[in-house]
């Protein structure tokens, strides 16, 4: 080395002994952070020497440009970092290079000791970074020169095994830092232009000081977010879009959030015009990029959103957090949970405002990322707006692609109505032919139609909205519906009873209860009915039958679950079966058509294990039918 002082050594402290040995000899899982480690360092470097020259601080090279080169020699196994940022004086060095952060060093080891293989959650808390590049190199070397006019040139080498050599240099140095990192051989293939050109567009894409990789700037794209809104073209918008994301399409909504107080930190959020989880099948591809000034902390976090908004794209850059965070896995911090909860409550509130502004158009995106956005029904701190972004189809609509939200089925009440009505379905055809739904048709009452299994978990688990019971129509309280007028008398209504029919009907029903014996829990005359001539009831206020199923799935259950069994007085059949009873109690008539009723409902329930016994009975009616048919026809 020429122009040169005598080289002074110096020994590693004992705590950056221990953890330059546990780096070296660890498995670290991602060994490319050390070049985003020693690139976001002389970022840090430019950005002083910038603010010292706003200060009007006498700055050595004032004029030359701000901005990092990285090069590199594949025979020599060599890359080189230089900037020409704020430099180091010797002693800034030993205290830089030579020690750990000035607290928490014994903490650091500890958990580094006992969680090796974590390495990369653990490195950048302490401010341990630099070090990380000594798990590539055999060797590095700094020279470094200060921003100070009359402090001289310093060179710094070390192998990483236990002391650092520190030499004054008498050759004249431009003012900044160049790093040496002499690569071990089976790192080596770290000194080709395409593994660094990837690392740094990976992690560095959007540093504010240009990058250089032989003499190409790499850092092309602008980190989009720092700019004014107003500034901001809807192109520019689309193209980072595409850019981040690869879609072919643009996004269908930009979310653009400058916070300055009590946190700062801006965020580029980006809603999709298509969902891709196509089946479930992209359930774990969510998240945010992370950036802390500009560089990249960790690439899709999924902790500044929760899951249910995972449909989100987009960056969040904060100034508040430190830039030696955690880089791979971000840790407990305060300043986070609020930047997090910050940036939920703005996509929340976005949506809310489209809702009302733009009906039209957040009905599309209900139907793109609905059933991804009703897995929010555990978010209890939102969940008054997530409950006001929630839409289903409903009786009210003409179709089964219109939407109803819970205030504008609330708008709709009846008078002195308190619980809001929900049914669930294959289709719209299948809920509106479902016979707990008759006596909701016949009083006029709105009811919820749900054709997603996870609509009864989401509603289930709310169970009110503002002071009003959500209630599956087949497990409602019939009490709280006689407040309700009919609209109209039944058409076509069969005479009332006599007093004997309507001993014998009572009569039937215990018959038809002894034909069933422990498969109900009751037979009972049916209120609700008007259509129908039996169905399966839940008791009052317990599991709906849709939920009933998904636990007995969920459990691997296949036993047939206990309900009441309603019978219609006033249905044809059930008439014409009073008489057949009247006749003969034990007629064998009346067991098959009882079999025939309770299997039908339990289909129509979803609860049918075996449909082969229905099926025959049903053939074996339909052959006597047909010959009283061509009886009475005289066919």
């Amino acid at each position: 080395m020429s122009a040169e002082t005598t080289a002074a050594k110096y020994e590693f402290k004992a705590e950056v002994k221990q953890l330059l040995d546990i780096l070296v000899h660890s498995l670290y899982t991602s060994r490319e952070i050390f070049l985003r480690e020693l690139i976001s360092n002389a970022s840090d470097a430019l950005d002083k020497v910038r603010f010292e020259s706003t200060k009007g601080t006498d700055i050595l090279d004032n004029g030359i440009a701000l901005e990092i080169k990285v090069d590199f020699d594949e025979k020599k196994k060599l890359i080189t970092i230089s900037d020409t940022g704020i430099g180091m004086t010797k002693d800034e060095l030993i205290t830089n290079i030579g020690t750990i952060a000035k607290s928490g060093s014994a903490e650091f080891l500890k958990q580094l000791k006992e969680n090796k293989t974590d390495a990369n959650n653990i490195i950048g808390r302490f401010g341990v970074g630099f070090y990380s590049v000594f798990m590539v190199a055999e060797e590095v070397v700094i020279k470094t020169k200060s921003y100070k006019k009359d402090a001289p040139a310093v060179e710094w080498r070390s192998n990483g095994l236990g002391d650092y050599e520190i030499i004054e240099l008498n050759e004249k140095l431009q003012r900044g830092t160049t790093i040496e990192v002499h690569l071990k051989e089976d790192n080596k293939d770290f000194a080709e232009k395409y593994r660094l050109e990837t690392i740094i567009k990976k992690h560095l894409n959007f540093i504010s000081f240009p990058i250089y990789l032989e003499k190409e700037k790499i850092n092309t794209i602008a980190a989009l977010w720092r700019e004014p809104k107003s500034t901001i073209k809807k192109e520019q918008y689309d193209e980072f879009y595409k850019f981040l994301t690869y879609d072919s399409e643009p996004p269908a909504d930009v979310i653009h959030v400058s916070v300055d107080a009590p946190i700062q930190f801006n965020a580029l959020l980006f809603i999709p015009k298509k969902t891709y989880d196509f089946f479930g099948m992209n359930r774990e591809d969510y998240g945010l990029d992370l950036y802390v000034r500009r560089v990249l902390i960790q690439h899709k976090n999924k902790d500044l959103l929760p899951e249910y908004l995972g449909f989100v794209k987009g960056v969040v850059d904060s100034e508040d957090l430190p830039l030696n965070i955690s880089r791979e896995t971000l840790q407990e911090n305060i300043i986070f949970t609020k930047i997090s909860q910050n940036i939920t409550g703005q996509v929340l509130s976005y949506l809310i405002k489209k809702a009302k502004d733009e009906p039209e158009k957040y009905a599309e995106f209900w139907k793109e990322h609905g059933r991804y956005f009703k897995l929010g029904y555990t978010d209890f701190t939102n969940a008054d707006k997530f409950q006001q972004l929630l839409r289903f189809n409903s009786s009210f609509n003409n179709d089964s692609d219109s939407l109803t939200s819970f205030d504008e089925y609330v708008s709709r009440f009846k008078e002195d109505q308190k619980e809001i009505y929900y049914a669930f379905g294959t289709s719209r055809d299948a809920v509106a032919q479902d016979p707990h739904l008759e006596i909701f048709k016949n009083k006029g009452l709105e009811v919820f139609y749900l054709y997603d299994p996870l609509d009864e978990f989401v509603l289930s688990s709310i169970r009110k909205y503002k002071d009003y019971e959500l209630k599956s129509v087949d497990s409602i309280d019939l009490k709280n519906l006689d407040k309700f007028k009919d609209l109209e008398e039944k058409k076509e209504k069969l005479e009332d009873l006599s007093k004997d029919d309507s001993r014998h009907f009572d009569s039937l029903l215990a018959r038809i209860k002894d034909i069933l014996g422990d498969r109900v829990t009751d037979v009972k005359e049916s209120k609700r009915l008007s259509g129908s001539p039996a169905v399966l009831v839940n008791p009052d206020d317990s599991m709906s039958s849709t939920m009933q199923k998904i636990m007995r799935m969920t459990n691997k259950d296949m036993s047939v679950p206990k309900k009441i069994f309603e019978v219609n007085r006033d249905h044809k059949l059930i008439r014409n079966l009073l008489k057949v009873f009247k006749a003969n109690s034990k007629d064998e008539y009346i067991t098959n058509v009882t079999e025939e009723l309770f299997e039908s409902a339990l289909l129509l329930d979803g609860s049918l294990t075996d449909p082969h016994k229905l099926v025959s009975r049903l053939n074996q009616m339909l052959e006597q039918s047909s010959e009283w048919y061509t009886e009475i026809k005289k066919l």
